[in-house]
């Protein structure tokens, strides 16, 4: 197999700027290449079986010399890998994407390039700055505040000055006054409106708006450090009436998600759309149970049940596949009524044309089991090896024949504790969306001090079992995910 590279721009931070392209890009990559600047959220696209190699790069420091990126990206695709460079912003905007690109094309190395979202034009936009207005500026010049190790600034400040357009400097923060200085030398005036934009399109953005003659004190004050980019112009001023992001209901808010891998994205993505900084911990997986003899069997005989019952997203989607794979469907099922313990799980079974007959008014085991307390059996429960035991109580108290068949386990993962280590130290939102992510987020983190913790629990059932390790708890009205996020916003 003939290797190849794919450049591809990770956009300025946050991940809902991620083209397409690149998206599917890291997705195939079997060796991802990828520098400081690229966001934990992108990062976690790499495949788990992707070779994944840190190269990053701080102000004045080099990880990983250029030369040796450049080295081993040709000998991965000498290799026959596929290789994504990942890149932050835009890999050919001060980059040094066409220098990585040099040794490639010397070697004939096949090669792609997916242009990504520029922080000069996306940070001012998160911001409240348009970059051009026709009642300020027609025109908008980007400029790399960044100079060689030792060398000074060479920017002609005098022909930027004659241009009266927007100035946008990337990597300029160590040089911040030699700019400023720079710009008031070549005659502008000091009272220039001017902006510096820390960590932008993130959570933790943060910026100062000032005058050109101000900023330098103005940024020292708020220890505005790197990644950071400066604006200079007129449109500075449309910042504060134009600040659509800082009026996000969670910016900066700090929240942690539990659930399994598979199914943290929808949390993680509407929590982030609201302007929250989400860390992914996964506490726990769904595993389904390879060899299941017992389900097989009652597979065989579906028409001797009245109702099949699903207390999880997980379980009618492990159903089904299984169901298809022994060559049945849908029809099957016929004859048959459905309980599903919530929307989210209803939802799932309408995916494969399945509509649930019973979801009970409050998403929880206890008040489905309240509802199917007159049901006519035999029923099938399929569900988690650790479910909770209303229902087999429920059924055992009425007489209502069933049989309790685990689809699924649930297996605690070990995430990386360092990653929220400095989190729990200050005051965190910790989301729980069953016990069992309780259990998990517990078990990952023996003998820390979980005083700082505010669960915010999807049910009582999950809520008690959080106050049981003396995790402070606010719990969803409903058990949904728009229930807790509506219970976040109020917190």
């Amino acid at each position: 197999m003939d290797g190849k590279v794919i450049l591809v721009g990770a956009g300025p931070g946050d991940p809902g700027l991620l083209t397409e392209k690149g998206k599917k890009a890291i997705a195939q990559a079997e060796v991802v290449v990828y520098d400081r600047l690229v966001s934990p959220a992108i990062l976690s696209l790499m495949p788990e079986s992707a070779e994944q190699i840190d190269v990053g790069k701080e102000a004045s420091h080099h990880k990983v010399p250029q030369h040796e990126i450049n080295r081993i990206l040709l000998e991965k695709a000498q290799a026959g890998k596929r290789v994504v460079r990942l890149k932050g912003g835009d890999p050919f905007l001060f980059g040094r994407g066409g220098e990585e690109l040099e040794l490639l094309s010397e070697a004939g190395i096949p090669f792609e390039v997916v242009p990504g979202v520029t922080s000069a034009l996306s940070v001012p936009a998160y911001a409240g700055i348009p970059v051009t207005h026709r009642d300020f500026c027609s025109s908008l010049h980007i400029i790399t505040g960044h100079a060689k190790a030792g060398a000074k600034l060479t920017i002609d400040f005098e022909a930027l000055k004659r241009t009266g357009g927007t100035l946008v400097f990337l990597m300029g923060v160590t040089a911040l006054p030699a700019i400023c200085q720079g710009l008031l030398d070549a005659g502008m005036e000091a009272e220039m409106p001017a902006a510096v934009i820390e960590r932008g399109t993130t959570p933790r953005q943060r910026k100062r708006i000032s005058t050109l003659g101000a900023l330098p004190q103005a940024a020292a004050e708020a220890k505005i450090e790197s990644p950071a980019i400066i604006v200079v112009g007129k449109v500075c001023t449309l910042s504060e009436k134009f600040d659509w992001f800082d009026a996000l209901p969670l910016k900066g808010r700090e929240i942690v998600v539990t659930r399994p891998r598979e199914r943290m994205g929808v949390l993680s993505e509407k929590l982030r759309a609201l302007g929250a900084a989400v860390t992914e911990y996964p506490c726990i997986e769904t595993v389904e149970r390879a060899e299941n003899p017992a389900l097989d069997q009652a597979m065989d005989h579906l028409a001797q049940y009245r109702y099949l019952v699903f207390t999880s997203p997980a379980g009618p989607e492990i159903f089904m596949k299984r169901l298809l794979a022994r060559g049945q469907d849908a029809r099957a099922l016929a004859g048959l009524k459905i309980a599903a313990i919530g929307p989210k799980t209803a939802h799932v079974l309408m995916r494969f044309g399945l509509k649930a007959d019973l979801v009970p008014a409050v998403y929880d085991s206890d008040h489905l089991a309240k509802a199917m307390a007159e049901v006519a059996g035999p029923v099938l429960l399929c569900r988690a090896s650790r479910g909770s035991d209303a229902l087999p109580k429920i059924f055992s108290a009425r007489g209502i024949p069933f049989d309790d068949i685990p689809c699924y386990d649930t297996r605690y993962e070990t995430p990386d504790a360092a990653a929220i280590l400095p989190l729990l130290a200050r005051d965190t939102l910790v989301t729980f969306t069953s016990a069992s992510t309780v259990e998990g987020f517990v078990k990952s983190l023996p003998g820390v001090d979980l005083s700082h913790v505010l669960g915010v629990c999807i049910g009582e059932k999950t809520a008690e079992k959080a106050r049981g390790y003396g995790i402070a708890v606010r719990v969803a009205r409903e058990a949904t995910i728009e229930s807790l996020i509506n219970c976040i916003k109020e917190v």
